[in-house]
């Protein structure tokens, strides 16, 4: 068989096993795709994210605040990732974000330790947001951390 059509059946066979997947199931490319835009790693495209989380999944749960909410059972730099947003199109950004199971303190060193991105304290308050040099961003939230990047909308080309 030529290497074309191998590449090719090989292709068809991956997207067989990714809709095959129970929706709930964490895909094997979660930490790749997910993990890489929270960090600011790859370039933001709601539609893409929205249609990656429904497919891996399944719909999301709810909209609110110029975003789909997706309800997680999935890891990412070791820590339990139980939601993820992506943006709407009534957002003024594009976003995707995370909510962990852990501190940011906790979170920042694990994503150190794990892919080596450093995140600095922008203020000297208690509960500081913390920002890597590519954007991204974690938060407090409650007693949990919130990681996301976000950028504006680019112009639509004429």
């Amino acid at each position: 068989m030529p290497a074309s059509k191998r590449l090719a059946a090989l292709a068809c066979l991956a997207t067989a096993s990714l809709l095959a997947a129970p929706a709930g199931a964490m895909p094997s490319t979660f930490g790749t795709v997910i993990g890489n835009a929270l960090l600011c790693r790859s370039h933001l495209e709601n539609r893409y994210f929205h249609d990656y989380l429904t497919a891996s999944f399944g719909p999301a749960y709810k909209r609110e605040g110029g975003a789909w909410w997706f309800k997680t059972e999935a890891t990412l730099w070791g820590a339990e990732v139980k939601e993820v947003m992506v943006s709407d199109d009534t957002s003024d950004l594009v976003f995707i974000a995370a909510i962990t199971e852990s501190t940011p303190q906790e979170l920042e060193s694990a994503i150190r330790a794990s892919v080596g991105t450093t995140f600095r304290a922008v203020d000297a308050t208690p509960f500081p947001l913390r920002v890597s040099n590519p954007g991204s961003t974690i938060a407090y939230m409650n007693d949990k951390s919130k990681i996301y990047c976000a950028k504006f909308k680019s112009i639509p080309v004429r």
